[in-house]
């Protein structure tokens, strides 16, 4: 019987994460996939981040994961998001070439010393008494390990439906996968369906490419990794279309067939990825709706047809299509469907992402009822790294909501049960002032030098990054240049001028001057010939913002130090919530069936009052 510390099941984007981070610290590890040659696929959209998930890679990036890594060599095209608003919340993004980043992918984890790829698919869970202790394959060989992670995807009892037509499958062309729902639900998991979607794919040469518009990236890229240096990548185009009345009355007329409305489909859809039927019937009030044609590679003859999202049969897709301008002749790879798979209510993990009855075991990525490859590689990376813990007898790292969004997912999945599928946003953070994508590897360097997965170069980056920054508030900040330089410059930009002398921070405070304009100035000459090119674009939007959002970011820092005992109150694993009848029946029932680990999660939970928060406080420290 083969013996490893760790098995991943799953070579999707929080398969490859949690494999690496494992193999990465040392130990001894499994990843056991249905086929090699899918590893890190894309298997949806051509593209990496976006608003809030770039924020995530970049995490993913500073505790030593490595999506970031990946697409900065694969990536076509980049473009930060969000630039009519602050700082805080601009989000990179990229378009991917995916046969590159597959390739890329596949390399590392074969390259990568204590991994073993084992060609095969995981049926049964093995336990002894409340622990993992391993997996059974499908030709019943048994896998010894300390701990397990699942990582599933949309595998687990895959069901693709185009029109009526129905076919068993994990995503179109490769089997679905079943044993393990039906193994965690003999242990008592609740499981859940859920449903996702693809656009067709079309073929370029039947695109009328002079009707469309093409849309390009920055002409200064920014790279998601804060290790890429002389990033200089390719910036192909996109193309985007609009769908017109024809277009809607022709899916209005065909409703009928979509299971989505015919109930044929059980799971819930993305809420904020719908498809082209729900938005013609939720926004019938809309003449059109954008659609980006994005090429899959490079040169790629086959185009994603991003915002066309559907289920509908073959036929009516292609005739819609048709409908649109520069589409009038267009005809498919393959059509659009929509898939449904089992879930597990992540109200069952711990915020470490180990299953609270089943020692050991950790869930990941879409299995845990998130959408994305941005949040399933960020659980992946939090599940491998504390799968490694648990087999070396260290404590789990947690993160808070105010360490990164990372903390943000998590805690939303363990604390407020997804009814569908969970995509990470801004909004969802409500310090996303503190967690800005450009400090992400200031912010966690103490995690990221507890976990392990950098290398002493790569944390002195870091280091040095924190001690300029520090220096520089210092020395040129409170900086006062003269009178006469200061309105020079305020000048130049049609500012009023100054009566008094300021110091560079609060002529920086000033909405029209930017950074930039300070350095061009030369009021103040501070010296970044350390930093590369990438690192000083880091570095001048972090000063900005310090500067600019100062009163805010020190307000968001007082009440996390206000909160903060509720996070540190631990609550034991087995309370009995029904002792504390001071506690409504609602919050009693709801708290049962969570089981917070502090109070700062009980309070995040739907259907728990503050008033039952604060019984339950008084309770505890009583």
């Amino acid at each position: 019987m083969k013996r490893f510390d760790v098995i991943v099941v799953g070579g999707g984007h929080a398969g490859v994460e949690a494999s690496l981070s494992c193999a990465g610290l040392g130990l001894s590890t499994a990843l056991i996939t249905l086929d090699k040659s899918a590893i890190g696929r894309m298997s949806c959209n051509p593209a990496v981040g976006g608003l809030a998930k770039g924020h995530l890679v970049r995490e993913i990036d500073a505790l030593g994961g490595k999506m970031g890594v990946f697409t900065d060599k694969a990536g076509i095209q980049f473009k930060m998001l969000n630039r009519s608003k602050g700082k805080a919340v601009w989000s990179p993004r990229a378009q991917v070439d995916k046969k590159k980043y597959e390739k890329i992918v596949q390399l590392t984890v074969n390259s990568q010393a204590n991994l073993t790829v084992i060609e095969s698919e995981a049926r049964k869970i093995i336990s002894l008494g409340n622990k993992v202790v391993g997996i059974e394959l499908d030709d019943s060989i048994k896998i010894n390990a300390v701990a397990v992670v699942l990582t599933c995807g949309t595998f687990l009892n895959g069901l693709i439906h185009v029109g009526r037509r129905k076919i068993r499958a994990g995503r179109m062309g490769e089997e679905a996968s079943d044993g393990i729902t039906e193994s965690l639900v003999s242990y008592g998991f609740i499981s859940g369906r859920l449903k996702t979607g693809t656009p067709p794919r079309l073929r370029s040469d039947s695109i009328n490419w002079n009707k469309v518009k093409p849309v390009f990236g920055d002409e200064q890229p920014r790279p998601f990794s804060f290790k890429t240096f002389d990033f200089s990548p390719p910036n192909l185009p996109c193309h985007f279309v609009n769908t017109n009345h024809c277009t809607h009355d022709i899916i209005s007329k065909h409703l009928h067939e979509s299971p989505i409305y015919c109930d044929e489909i059980v799971g819930v859809g993305p809420r904020y990825c719908p498809s082209i039927e729900d938005k013609v019937v939720r926004f019938s009030n809309r003449d059109s709706h954008h659609l980006f044609l994005e090429p899959e590679w490079s040169g790629s003859s086959q185009i994603y047809t991003n915002g066309f999202s559907t289920s509908l049969p073959e036929k009516t897709q292609l005739k819609a299509l048709r409908t649109v301008k520069g589409l009038e002749c267009v005809s498919f790879y393959r059509p659009g469907y929509a898939i449904e798979y089992d879930f597990f209510l992540p109200s069952q993990l711990k915020a470490s992402l180990e299953t609270k009855d089943l020692q050991g075991l950790f869930l990941a990525g879409q299995l845990n009822g998130t959408s994305g490859y941005e949040e399933a590689a960020a659980q992946g990376l939090i599940a491998g790294i504390n799968a490694a813990r648990f087999v070396q007898n260290e404590p789990s790292i947690v993160f808070g909501r105010n360490d990164a969004y990372i903390g943000v997912l998590i805690d939303d999945l363990v604390t407020k049960d997804t009814l569908e599928p969970y995509r990470m946003f801004t909004s969802h953070a409500e310090y996303r002032l503190l967690l800005r994508h450009t400090n992400a590897d200031l912010r966690l360097f103490d995690i990221a030098r507890l976990v392990g997965l950098l290398s002493d170069e790569e944390l002195s980056l870091t280091a040095k990054k924190r001690s300029f920054i520090s220096s520089f508030e210092g020395d040129f900040l409170q900086y006062r240049p003269s009178l006469k330089d200061t309105n020079s410059l305020l000048n130049s930009l049609g500012e009023k001028e100054a009566k008094n002398k300021l110091s560079v921070s609060e002529v920086l405070r000033r909405p029209a001057v930017s950074i930039d304009d300070v350095l061009r100035s030369s009021i103040i000459s501070p010296d970044f010939s350390m930093f590369s090119k990438e690192q000083c674009c880091d570095l001048f939007d972090e000063i900005e913002t310090i500067v600019k959002y100062d009163g805010y970011i020190d307000r968001q820092n007082s009440l996390i130090k206000k909160l903060a005992q509720n996070e540190t109150l631990v609550i034991p694993q087995n309370f009995d919530y029904n002792g504390c009848r001071a506690i409504s029946l609602e919050g009693r029932e709801k708290l049962s069936l969570v089981r917070p680990q502090t109070i700062g999660q009980a309070s995040r939970i739907s259907g728990v009052s503050p008033a039952d928060v604060a019984a339950l406080s008084v309770f505890l420290i009583s």
